[in-house]
């Protein structure tokens, strides 16, 4: 029978089959040691951290350590490889002290050295929509003995440790790698709760326990194999066919409804659905000459309809999104529902007509036909529909693979792309700041003064990071009056698994990324 989980009723169901009684799953090994397989259509751009500022993290998070890091149910960074904490008043300098006994998985030792150069080789490497956008507060790094570190800031910022419990600031063994070039032979050397032992590019990963692992995760089962699929299609074919135990990343609305169906293929099946704080947006790349006007970005943004788009492509699993930041981060408004109200087709040629613009406006969407799922060639398609019944703009369609989208976008080759993000950490600073300034994560530049150098500033200063609502929500009023980027829809968190495996519920971080030890072979009824 299919089961839908949400995390309010992951206790309950928890409580419930410790009242039922049951028993080990049939095999060999017991439950906590047999392998799990999962299926994702995101897969990693590279193996290496000071490369990596997308999707990569979800493996970096399961065979790397971090100083710090978000288990479950934590919304502000925890001790992982390090305890840490501020040692100012002025959040400018921040001390780790390493655990004892520390090591990489080949045996090498895991030292203050080892942190410091692992930070520093991203400064030192700066690849191009790398991780390095992160450390722009980093002054230096001095290591007091082989356990502390230091880190000294060249301004305050409060949210530094969530800068270094993101995947990107993976600790790497100096021996392994290079101090100013990336690696790229298909290999990985961490000290994360797994060691991976195999890798074939956009196919599959197979992670085992690392034996000298110390750290906070609980390792409940015996080893993971990741496989990539390039359509969703194929993995929830493989999920129903138990080739696959659970897939994360990738579900297109339609499957998540389908899912929910009483259907005999869904005998055995369970979805588990989270609040999500991923985001879809357009951006607008201002060297090209049709996008560079802003009343055009302004009637766009004037004509598109998130609600029929939500409804229509996404059917209830999203919801519209009139600001960068989402629900449930502090500093999230409707700033751009209240600039530009409903869809109004009349003021959108309004704009246009003072503008001298009189024309139809030929656009091209790009959007990456892979690491989203299926769903996004259907969100472009209505996008498209949309505006080319106001009468006012021709669009045509592009969809490329995300490697390629990413190579072409970052040379500034596309007028218009989609993007999505899922959070570094969850603050609002993190929906602000990486789309800002002239070395962006979109390799897109957005200058914006005052948010660069006034708001984010100040809401840096503040500790607190609840009484930062203030700055960010004027940070939001210059980007609805600019439109460089425009907001979309706010998702949910779909994990689609056999009813045997356990732990779902508490598999994502806050970062959304997958903690797959949390996956287990549970016992059955």
């Amino acid at each position: 029978m299919f089961n839908r989980t949400s995390l309010q009723a992951a206790a309950a169901l928890a409580s419930i089959s410790l009242v039922s009684g049951c028993s080990l799953i049939s095999g060999d090994e017991p439950a906590g040691e047999q392998r799990i397989v999962i299926g994702t259509t995101s897969s990693p751009t590279t193996l290496d951290p000071a490369a990596a500022w997308d999707n990569s993290w979800e493996l970096f998070r399961n065979v790397f350590q971090t100083l710090v890091s978000f288990p479950t149910g934590s919304t502000t960074p925890q001790p992982d490889a390090a305890d840490c904490k501020f040692k100012d008043t002025s959040s400018q300098v921040y001390e780790c002290t390493l655990h004892e006994g520390l090591k990489f998985s080949n045996g090498h030792n895991l030292d203050a050295k080892a942190v410091q150069y692992s930070i520093e080789r991203i400064r030192t490497i700066d690849f191009e929509g790398g991780p390095n956008g992160l450390l722009g507060s980093l002054e230096e790094i001095e290591t007091v003995d082989d356990r502390t570190v230091v880190f000294k800031l060249n301004k305050p910022d409060a949210t530094f440790p969530f800068v270094l419990a993101t995947p990107a600031m993976s600790l790497v063994d100096p021996a392994e790698y290079s101090a100013d070039k990336i690696r790229e032979d298909g290999k990985l050397v961490g000290s994360g709760p797994y060691v991976l032992d195999e890798y074939e590019d956009g196919s599959k990963a197979e992670l085992t326990k690392n034996p000298s692992y110390k750290g906070f995760a609980e390792r409940k089962n015996g080893g993971v194999t990741i496989r990539y699929f390039k359509e969703s299609e194929a993995m929830v074919g493989a999920l129903k066919k138990k080739e696959i135990d659970a897939t994360y990343r990738g579900l297109t609305s339609e499957e998540v409804i389908a899912l929910q169906d009483d259907k005999p293929e869904n005998e055995g099946l369970q979805l588990v659905e989270s609040p999500g704080s991923d985001i879809r947006y357009l951006v607008f790349n201002t060297k090209d000459a049709a996008v560079a006007k802003a009343p055009v970005r302004k009637a766009i943004a004037q004509v598109v309809d998130r609600n029929a788009l939500v409804s229509k492509v996404y059917q209830g699993t999203a919801e519209p999104l009139y600001s960068m930041i989402p629900k449930g981060i502090v500093g999230h408004t409707t700033e751009f529902l209240d600039r530009f109200g409903e869809p109004s087709v009349d003021k959108a040629r309004a704009i246009l007509r003072g503008a001298g613009i009189t024309e139809p406006v030929q656009l091209t969407f790009w959007f990456t036909t892979d690491r989203y799922g299926s769903g996004t060639a259907l969100e472009f398609a209505e996008l498209k529909r949309q505006l080319e019944e106001s009468g006012l703009f021709k669009v045509a369609l592009r969809g490329k693979p995300w490697k390629e989208l990413q190579a072409g976008f970052k040379t500034g080759k596309y007028p218009v792309f989609g993007r999505g993000w899922s959070p570094d950490f969850p603050d609002p600073d993190n929906f602000i700041a990486p789309f800002v300034g002239k070395n962006n994560v979109l390799q897109t530049p957005y200058e914006s003064p005052r948010i660069t150098q006034e708001l984010l500033p100040k809401s840096r200063r503040e500790s607190n990071r609840g009484a930062v609502m203030d700055e960010f929500e004027s940070a939001e009023e210059i980007m609805a009056q600019d439109v460089r980027l425009l907001p979309l829809w706010q998702g949910k968190l779909y994990i689609a698994a056999s009813e045997d495996v356990g732990g779902a519920e508490r598999a994502l971080d806050p970062q959304t990324v997958m903690q797959l030890w949390e996956l287990s072979r549970r016992t059955s009824w």
